[in-house]
């Protein structure tokens, strides 16, 4: 696990500084939209970012509720350097903190919601992630997830040929698993397909 993770540090650290204008960052940058409107509801309050990268995100869904606070994690440190050089501007409404999904470093019910756009597929214990953001949300916050999704026998020929990735890609999950996954902590769990190769999850502790 911790070679998975090692992995996705280095890539996303060689990636940082173009990410936002790459293919790398391409499918990242086409759920914006789906994950800011899973989160029109949440007008105010503390917002979790998980996985944030550049803050390229965060930034939007600060800028989508003017009483909104967001605290952003990402394991790669030049993620997150460039994440705070780009929310800088926000003041105390954007923190950014180098940490594990796993591990989060924050005090239980500490969120109103909580979003992780394009990262999931990158958690070696997806049932430890999720716990930590059940566990950092309050009572009946929103989980909105984005990630990648594809057919049933295609994804599972990707799966079977992650374990080469460079990236520390570690599993792409079909609608079932999502439901399974989160459904342990969370009492909701809908998923739904967005864009070609994408869905988006939205589920309330």
């Amino acid at each position: 696990m911790d070679q998975l993770k090692e992995k996705s540090r280095k890539a996303f650290d060689a990636q940082a500084a173009d990410y936002d204008r790459t293919e790398k960052g391409a499918h990242a940058r086409r759920l914006y939209p789906h994950v800011l409107a899973a989160l029109d509801g949440v007008r105010e309050g503390e917002l979790l970012d998980v996985g944030c990268g550049t803050g390229a995100l965060a930034r939007l869904v600060l800028e989508q509720g003017p009483k909104r606070r967001v605290t952003g994690v990402d394991l790669a440190p030049g993620m997150v350097a460039h994440a705070r050089a780009s929310l800088a501007a926000f003041g105390d409404r954007a923190r950014i903190a180098e940490a594990d999904s796993e591990r989060l470093p924050f005090h239980e019910e500490s969120f109103d919601a909580a979003y992780c756009n394009d990262s999931f597929h990158h958690y070696p214990d997806p049932g430890k992630a999720v716990f930590e953001i059940w566990r950092v949300m309050r009572p009946g916050g929103l989980l909105v997830v984005g990630d990648c999704t594809l057919p049933a026998p295609v994804r599972a020929v990707m799966n079977a040929s992650l374990r080469f990735s460079s990236e520390g890609d570690v599993h792409i999950y079909s609608k079932g698993e999502y439901e399974r996954i989160l459904g342990r902590r969370f009492s909701s769990v809908a998923w739904r397909r967005v864009e070609g190769s994408a869905c988006l999850v939205e589920a309330r502790k």
